[in-house]
């Protein structure tokens, strides 16, 4: 491992965090390496003087300072290179080893905090160590193919850019991009492709592994071998076909020169190859681009490696990427449909909406909100609408505007796995359905009136039914939405849409809601739901109190076999109170307390620069405690293969007057059951529920249900 340790500041015996049972090269150490830079030297920062030696100290004094500087250093360093390698090596494995601030070194510095983690000083960005991926954060491919291995002819059609001949017809994209090609005007280094894995590789975001040869040796080489590897990852996740006229670029197109190294372990011709890409990141964001570390080897022994490559999919000059002003599409914009339409707005477009530059989300006079706290769709695993498909209106015209959206629900994403439902949780069909329709109203410009002012997006409220039971794994949803009106008020813009979710063609969800566009000043004189009194919970308002029991989901959701059970990013209760035949209809009540952290995931999704819970999630967790206390009451018992769906038919009303924040310490709900309702094979609870931050009453559910049937069940 004593190239793995090269830059750490560190000499002598190097520390094995697992005595060579993870992480070890494969034949033992490998010859240490010669590093060249594709782009510039990046050299090891050699420790300073010590910062007490200064003019006027006797040379003695000097020396015996900086010999025990030295060996305190020397500490520290070596204790903090086992504590970063032991990090490194568990982040391979999938567990975050938070490591601390070393403490103040005596003189010279040997390492520094750097985005949460510790490197030492002078080594690039491209060899920090990168966390494992959450099902969560997984970039999703704009599009899916069932290959994993490339053959020699397979790669000649990818030189040709026959993408769709290789992949499958969802690359198709018809008269675009005739310059994005594999190795396009250079030789062809690659032999074959052996594996590609999308979710593989050292922190979950890809894997290349791929043959070549013969290769010359030289830095060029590698870094060419690797780029091609890293083209065919790129293409493999169609990050092209959201422009319409591109090139592969060294960097991730924000027109910074590219940072990649080249480290060579052995000099002279490789006569075959096996080239590693291990991605280490993947984003839209400032163009479509991929980063990855590549190993080289040759002989079963490494012959170098390329560090921190990076290559980016740019549009040519002058060739449109975003709408122009008024929300004008200058051209077609590369984006096609899963049915095969031409986009107004696509996934690169939405990303940007999320975090980057709203001049290329929706036109220039949207720019000036970029960087800054402003309206924007929720980030990476909560972005749920991908592109908009039509659009009846224009800018500036708030009534009346009608618009089509897609989003595509791939079977792998985060909320299957999490969710105690069959199929896909209530959060995400209200999340994407007011997503899509939000978007889209904010594009035709409520805010532009008073451009400079910092608004707030919240929800208020609004209805929903489901109009049949569907499962959504790898389904696009098609959403139709009508902009009914909007209401320009001093300090805040609201917003009424109405909406129909279809997939394959057929209605499955329906619904109307209410947005509102606020202003600081609004926001600040938010009263809740009880024009500001402090209206406590029903159990707490009984006298005597009454017993309680309590469930404990946090320990059932510690037991791998547990079913039904909602787990990781939708872990979102630890028990419930129960009032058996409770509540303001006698049926039962339940009451649940959740601690609020500040650094919980959602609250770097939703919203950037403007953090709260999403109120969708405030929902689910009301959901969850019915879907326990029914389980708990053994309403379930009996059924073959049971599963939770969502209830058909039975239309739910929210209301939200405030928000959760990180600061807010905890959230409480309450929910009073008022039907349960049998039948062959089914059963279904409904209730009605609120939900209060400190001292505020702040969401009010009416008619929210759960229901769980067994698998093949008769509908009502």
């Amino acid at each position: 491992m004593n190239d793995e340790l090269e830059g750490l500041g560190f000499d002598g015996e190097p520390f094995n965090p697992f005595a060579g049972a993870i992480g070890e090269p494969p034949g033992g150490a490998q010859p240490a390496l010669q590093r060249t830079s594709a782009a510039r030297q990046v050299p090891v920062t050699q420790p300073p003087p010590a910062a007490d030696q200064t003019a006027g100290t006797s040379h003695i004094a000097a020396v015996a300072r900086e010999m025990r500087n030295a060996v305190a250093n020397a500490h520290r360093s070596a204790l903090h290179a086992q504590v970063l390698l032991q990090a490194r090596t568990l982040s391979q494995c999938g567990v975050a080893l938070a490591v601390p601030e070393p403490p103040p070194a005596s003189g010279a510095r040997f390492f520094e905090a750097v985005d949460g983690h510790i490197r030492p000083i002078g080594v690039p960005r491209s060899l920090r160590a990168v966390p494992f991926v959450t099902t969560e954060a997984r970039f999703k491919p704009l599009a899916r193919s069932e290959k994993t291995r490339l053959r020699r002819d397979d790669l000649g059609r990818l030189t040709e850019g026959d993408m769709t001949g290789v992949f499958g017809p969802g690359y198709l994209q018809p008269g675009c991009n005739p310059s994005v090609k594999l190795a396009a005007g250079t030789t062809l280094l690659l032999d074959e492709v052996t594996r590609i894995e999308l979710r593989g590789g050292s922190s979950g975001r890809g894997q290349v592994v791929a043959s070549a040869g013969p290769l010359d040796g030289t830095p060029e080489s590698l870094l060419a071998a690797a780029g091609q590897a890293a083209e065919i990852f790129a293409l493999y996740l169609g990050l092209h076909l959201c422009l319409a006229d591109a090139t592969f670029v060294p960097g991730d197109g924000s027109g910074e020169p590219a940072r990649s190294e080249v480290e060579l372990a052995r000099s002279g011709p490789l006569r075959s190859a096996e080239i590693r890409l291990d991605v280490t990141d993947v984003d839209l964001v400032p163009r479509p681009h991929v980063r990855a570390n590549v190993e080289v080897r040759s002989g079963g022994a490494v012959a170098g490696r390329v560090l921190g490559l990076s290559l980016a999919l740019v549009e040519k000059p002058g060739v449109p990427i975003g709408p122009a002003r008024g929300g004008i599409l200058p051209a077609f914009l590369g984006r096609y449909s899963a049915a095969g339409e031409q986009t107004m707005i696509s996934e690169f477009h939405i990303a940007h909406f999320a975090r980057g530059s709203h001049g290329i989300a929706f036109g220039p006079e949207f720019e000036h909100y970029s960087g800054r706290r402003a309206t924007r769709v929720p980030d990476r695993g909560l972005t749920l609408v991908d592109r908009l498909v039509s659009l009846d209106g224009q800018r500036g015209k708030l009534d009346g505007a009608s618009y089509e959206t897609e989003y595509d629900s791939p079977a792998d994403s985060w909320y299957y796995a999490d969710t105690a439902n069959a199929s896909m949780p209530n959060m995400v069909y209200m999340e994407t359905s007011l997503q899509s329709a939000l978007s889209i109203g904010y594009f035709l410009g409520p805010t532009l009136s008073h451009p400079e002012a910092p608004v707030s997006l919240r929800n208020l409220g609004g209805t929903a039914t489901v109009l049949r039971e569907v499962d959504l794994r790898d389904k696009t949803i098609r959403q139709q939405s009508k902009l009914q009106s909007t209401t320009l008020n001093n300090g805040a813009s609201l917003q009424s849409c109405s909406y129909t979710m279809l997939v394959d063609g057929d209605p499955f969800y329906e619904g109307e809601t209410l947005f509102g566009y606020f202003s600081e000043a609004a926001m600040a004189k938010q009263t809740g739901l009880d024009a500001g009194r402090n209206v406590p919970t029903w159990l707490e308002q009984q006298q005597p109190r009454p017993a309680t029991r309590t469930i404990d989901v946090a320990a059932r959701r510690a037991d791998p076999s547990a079913s039904l059970c909602a787990r990781d990013h939708l872990a979102l209760l630890d028990d419930v109170q129960v009032v058996d035949e409770g509540g303001n209809y006698g049926k039962g009540y339940l009451r649940a307390v959740r601690r609020i952290d500040p650094d919980d995931w959602f609250f770097a999704r939703h919203f950037p620069r403007d953090p709260v819970i999403p109120g969708s999630l405030g929902v689910e967790t009301v959901i969850q405690a019915m879907q326990e206390w029914l389980l708990d009451a053994g309403l379930g018992e009996g059924m073959s293969d049971p599963g939770f769906i969502l209830p058909v038919g039975a239309p739910s009303t929210w209301k939200y007057r405030g928000q959760f924040l990180p600061t807010d310490g905890e959230a409480t709900l309450e929910v009073h059951i008022k039907d349960v309702r049998r039948g062959p094979g089914r059963v279904r609870v409904t209730g009605d529920a609120s939900m209060w931050k400190p001292g505020l009453r702040i969401y009010e559910l009416t008619d929210i249900a759960v229901e769980l049937r067994e698998e093949g069940a008769q509908p009502w």
